[in-house]
């Protein structure tokens, strides 16, 4: 009974401190090579991520993404494991412990498809983490790469992502960077986290002029 109630205190826990913005998910990490005003230009290292190909509106896709991604980390795989989403930890059928980090990234790869991604722990490898049972959840290596980022409070609508992409965009002219791929949106809270706590991010890769 004991340990019910503390599973309950500290779901509870968790959930309120998601909602005002406290984050203790593993984020990927990564150094800064540059400031451009409010913009980053950041180099990351290979990381792993589980993907999925969702077809339709961009808030649509984003969210059927998210549903078949987190059912592959709440155990829809060959090893049973859960990985945790709002909780940082969680205790899988063999004792070992797998968290999940953020944010949750959503590109788009035409028009209608939508290619959103849950990066993976740091500690992982490919041979290591659970196979998914979903044919469509993919698990890939994406490769080391710079990016120009651009960080944003607030709800991320379509139309937001779209404004910040073009703030972003504009931020590079001029400068010593150029676009070299295409956008992403990064989203690191949950639906519940009061709006302007929340951390959102847009990126471009970019190349040094």
């Amino acid at each position: 009974m004991f340990t019910k109630v503390a599973a309950l205190a500290s779901a509870i826990g968790l959930f309120a401190c998601s909602a005002v913005g406290v984050r203790e998910s593993e984020e990927p990490k990564f150094t800064v090579a540059a400031k451009l005003g409010l913009v980053e230009v950041r180099q990351y290292n290979a990381r792993i991520a589980a993907e999925t190909v969702v077809t339709g509106d961009e808030m649509a896709a984003r969210n059927a993404g998210f549903r078949r991604l987190a059912s592959y980390i709440f155990g829809a795989n060959h090893d049973h494991a859960k990985i945790a989403m709002t909780t940082p930890v969680a205790q899988d059928s063999t004792g070992s412990k797998i968290a999940m980090t953020a944010p949750v990234a959503q590109a788009q790869d035409g028009p209608g498809q939508f290619r959103i991604r849950f990066f993976m722990p740091s500690t992982y490898t490919l041979a290591t983490l659970p196979e998914p049972d979903d044919k469509d959840v993919k698990l890939v290596t994406v490769p080391p790469e710079t990016l120009a980022v651009l960080q944003f409070s607030g709800t991320p609508t379509p139309d937001a992502v779209a404004a910040r992409t073009g703030e972003l965009v504009t931020a590079l002219e001029g400068s010593a960077w150029r676009p070299a791929g295409a956008p992403v949106a990064w989203f690191f809270d949950p639906p519940w986290t009061v709006p302007g706590l929340r951390r959102n991010e847009v990126a471009i890769p970019v190349s040094p002029n």
